[in-house]
């Protein structure tokens, strides 16, 4: 399954390279909610928030009226993943939370399925040179996906892996990674990072992994 991706910045949509450099930017959301109204899940993020330097609820509320999203960015605690899922979202994205520098953060992954419901948690495993990264990709843990994916599979529905090195690149996702972390779960597995093909999501799909796209939509490469 594709995943079209909406990352906000500043009351934007935009794309950025690796997380980092900003290389588009649309003002046009009637335009995109219509062209993804047909997809049975979006994703949506709100990068200022993630970055920790504001945030755009209110667009996030907005577009989870008129589509089905899973959102993330900035969800830190019970209270802000309820204020998400009251504002619309299906699913709640939660990455940096779940993780510290002792490790993974199972207690509150344990707290927070408890309160909303494994169903409406995506755990967010993003990853720079092999390691995990928080706070909006600007700091890392020294734990792998391989390590951490296992221990937070009782609290979730689904996994979400990012492959920040690729982010934004369209030099592809590498496939291998998705076969080894399949292995991993029986829950939904979601990646990104480079994806630029239909070709490259149907063999995800033939792996058991859905793909969110991002840069090769906004771009044209990859039809929607």
């Amino acid at each position: 399954m594709l995943i079209p991706s909406i990352d906000l910045l500043g009351g934007r949509i935009v794309q950025l390279v690796q997380g980092e450099k900003l290389r588009l930017a649309f003002d046009d959301f009637e335009y995109w909610i219509e062209k993804f109204a047909k997809y049975p899940l979006v994703q949506l993020i709100d990068l200022d928030a993630a970055m920790r330097q504001g945030e755009n609820s209110i667009l996030l509320a907005k577009i989870a009226q008129r589509l089905p999203v899973q959102i993330g960015g900035g969800i830190h605690s019970i209270e802000r993943a309820r204020q998400v899922l009251d504002a619309g979202a299906r699913r709640v994205i939660i990455g940096s939370a779940l993780f510290s520098e002792s490790g993974v953060n199972t207690a509150f992954a344990a707290e927070l399925a408890a309160a909303i419901g494994p169903d409406h948690i995506v755990a967010g495993i993003d990853t720079k040179n092999g390691r995990i990264a928080v706070k909006g990709w600007k700091a890392q843990v020294e734990l792998t996906p391989d390590q951490a994916i296992p221990l937070l599979d009782p609290h979730v529905s689904a996994f979400l892996y990012t492959h920040v090195d690729g982010e934004g690149m369209m030099q592809g996702f590498p496939i291998d990674t998705a076969a080894r972390l399949r292995k991993l779960t029986q829950k939904q597995l979601i990646v990104a990072g480079g994806i630029r093909s239909q070709q490259e999501v149907d063999a995800l799909h033939a792996l058991g992994a859905d793909a969110v796209v991002g840069m090769a939509v906004y771009t044209e490469l990859l039809a929607v």
